[in-house]
């Protein structure tokens, strides 16, 4: 009988090592979990947090822009109802996260464009005339909550407790009387401030209504004409150039201002009354225009407002004058900014907030 071999076979040493080494592996592992499936729920969540506040934002901005479009139609002021009803109806049309958008917080009123905290205020609580300074306008806000359009959902979020988290944004768009006009964007005709003491009603912003026709007031623009004492209603200008010549005129009422024109710039009387520029002058138009506070030297004077004429008749021969009407809530093209008195133009709506 063979013998029996009692000795212990020893494991070596680096079986040892690598088993304590896994176990060290797993502890590990298990202890950076939690981080680890933090950062990843950070790295998702948080873009898709940002994406979901663009498209808020952009939803807002949208639904300003369309309200504001309708606060220049009112004949009596600012159109606050429609306003609002259009900035709610626009909110549908967009969408958050592929979620249809369903309501938001609508508020139409004065902005006040120079104040350091803006803020919305009710037309009821402005006393009008307003200040130039404070502008028609529609805020919009939109939420992700649980009681407005749902909360947005988070992917991993869920593993930390917080499956979903609420969002929103704010959006303020105005239609502001211009303060600059760009290049080919008015008549070459300045206006008396004059004129619209008697013609304009500064505090719904409108034509003042003749009874006689239950329209605005018609009145005439050259050869002298006078409206109560030193009013002359409007003379023939070059803009910033002393240009004293037909041509440069007829080419002004085709092209418009070479420059642009801002409030306090000074603009040159262009003398004369030649039958040729009363011939080439459009009719059953709508035109804007330079106020200045006097037109009755040939002379520069100073800009202080811009203002929508609408343009009914032009005569030459002995009369030699321009007949037309101010006109409320003339939306102007694009190439005009700022905030001016308002003679009845605005600037394309545009975002404040």
């Amino acid at each position: 009988m063979a013998p029996i071999d009692l000795r212990v076979t020893r494991r070596p040493r680096f079986t040892h090592r690598l088993v304590r080494e896994r176990g060290a592996v797993s502890l590990w592992f298990l202890l950076t979990l939690p981080a680890l499936l933090m950062f990843g729920a950070f790295a998702v969540d948080v873009p898709r947090v940002f994406a979901v506040t663009g498209e808020l934002q952009n939803a807002a901005d949208a639904a300003a822009l369309a309200g504001a479009t309708a606060l220049s139609t009112g004949t009596s002021g600012p159109n606050w109802a429609g306003a609002a009803t259009m900035a709610t109806a626009a909110i549908p049309l967009n969408a958050s996260d592929g979620t249809k958008l369903s309501s938001g917080t609508v508020q139409a009123g004065y902005w006040d464009v120079a104040a350091s905290a803006p803020a919305v205020i009710a037309p009821s609580t402005v006393t009008l005339p307003a200040p130039d300074s404070e502008v028609p306008a529609v805020q919009v806000t939109i939420s992700r909550s649980a009681s407005t359009n749902g909360l947005v959902g988070l992917l991993l979020g869920a593993l930390l407790g917080r499956p979903t988290t609420v969002d929103s944004a704010t959006a303020v768009a105005i239609v502001a009387p211009p303060s600059t006009v760009l290049a080919g964007g008015l008549f070459p005709v300045v206006m008396d401030q004059c004129v619209y003491a008697q013609f304009w009603d500064s505090t719904a912003n409108q034509p003042k209504i003749d009874p006689s026709t239950n329209q605005p007031y018609e009145f005439e623009i050259g050869n002298g004409q006078q409206y109560g004492s030193s009013c002359d209603a409007g003379q023939w200008t070059t803009f910033l150039s002393s240009f004293d010549n037909v041509p440069s005129v007829l080419d002004l009422i085709t092209n418009g201002n070479p420059s642009p024109v801002s409030i306090g710039d000074s603009i040159w009387l262009q003398p004369g009354v030649k039958d040729t520029i009363y011939s080439s002058v459009p009719t059953g138009v709508t035109v804007v225009v330079p106020v200045a506070n006097q037109v009755d030297a040939d002379s520069y004077v100073s800009v202080v407002a811009f203002a929508a004429f609408h343009i009914d008749a032009s005569y030459g021969g002995s009369s030699k004058y321009i007949q037309g009407h101010f006109v409320g809530g003339y939306t102007l093209p694009t190439q005009a900014s700022g905030v001016g008195p308002n003679y009845g133009g605005y600037v394309a709506p545009r975002l404040a907030l």
